[in-house]
């Protein structure tokens, strides 16, 4: 009989508990219908602010002289949209040299990063590794003082890289951020792996190639497009350190023919070119092009992004 009774106590007790949803902490709990109408506003508001102005630079590179004319410079919509400036130009010139320039620059230098920033955080996350206190200090102090404009102007030239492509990836080749997040990624990893590696008979660059690395993919791919986009989107050092037109990314190119607005003419874009599109449609299609390939890699990284930067930067 009493455990009857308590049996029917404990389900009383069930039906009358509050609903889950009331248990959890004050920020989780349900918000009033006009804080969630008013978030939908400001995220519609700020979506807004971001897509408006990319359709209006995608629509004003198809759209012709009459409705770039017709609206002051930027179009929203038009009914004649043609790829002609888009033809001008990939058709040859300057533009088509940049844009050649930046793909070259961001593949090898991305691939030359990737694989400096993997061996020198996996050295740095082995304990007994050589020196590995002092280089760990040396890697932090960079996160701190930076060298500065004229100091690395002056290394790069004592090198001989000036008007060398090679001056665009050799000073930034290891970026200290990307160093420890990797690193502290590496510490996270089951130490059992390695050392039942070692009692295989297998060295440290077998481990790192058949164990550390594809359990790894998550933060190479995220420190990969930190150092892509970093690369595609440099224009300052190559400002400074490639004085011949013929070799500048297309981000140069981009500012000094849209941002400076300086016109192009038949030159920069094909000699054999016998009516140019509107400078505005020209201009914002060097625009789209500096924007596309980032926006293509972006999806096939974007599911590894979040688990790679966090759980890299768990701790360090």
């Amino acid at each position: 009989m009493t455990g009857l009774l308590e049996t029917t106590a404990e389900r009383r007790a069930q039906r009358n508990r509050r609903p889950a949803s009331d248990d959890r902490p004050a920020w989780m709990g349900r918000q009033p219908r006009w804080a969630t109408a008013a978030r939908g506003v400001l995220l519609t508001v700020a979506c807004l602010a971001v897509i408006v102005p990319f359709v209006a630079v995608v629509m004003t590179s198809l759209a012709p002289q009459r409705d770039i004319s017709a609206r002051g410079g930027l179009v929203l919509f038009t009914s004649e949209p043609s790829l002609a400036a888009y033809r001008a130009v990939l058709s040859g010139g300057v533009v088509t040299r940049a844009l050649t320039v930046s793909v070259a620059v961001t593949a090898v230098g991305t691939v030359l990063s990737l694989a400096c920033t993997i061996m020198l955080a996996y050295a740095l996350s082995r304990p007994g590794s050589l020196l590995h206190k002092p280089i760990l200090l040396m890697t932090l102090f960079t996160l701190l003082f930076n060298p500065g404009m004229i100091p690395m102007y002056l290394i790069v030239k004592q090198l001989g890289l000036i008007d060398n492509l090679a001056a665009l990836i050799l000073p930034v080749v290891v970026n200290a951020f990307n160093v420890i997040v990797m690193r502290s990624f590496f510490l996270e990893l089951p130490g059992e792996l390695t050392e039942s590696a070692k009692i295989d008979g297998a060295g440290e660059l077998r481990i790192l190639t058949s164990i550390v690395l594809p359990l790894s993919k998550a933060v190479v791919a995220v420190v990969g497009l930190f150092y892509a986009v970093a690369y595609w989107n440099a224009f300052f050092s190559a400002l400074l350190y490639l004085p011949s037109p013929e070799k500048w990314p297309l981000q140069l190119v981009l500012r000094t023919f849209v941002v400076n607005q300086t016109p192009l003419g038949t030159d920069e874009l094909s000699a054999s070119t016998e009516s140019l599109p509107p400078q505005a449609s020209i201009q914002m299609a060097i625009l789209v092009m500096s924007v596309i390939p980032i926006l293509i890699i972006y999806p096939f990284i974007q599911k590894h992004f979040s688990k790679g930067l966090l759980i890299g930067a768990v701790k360090g």
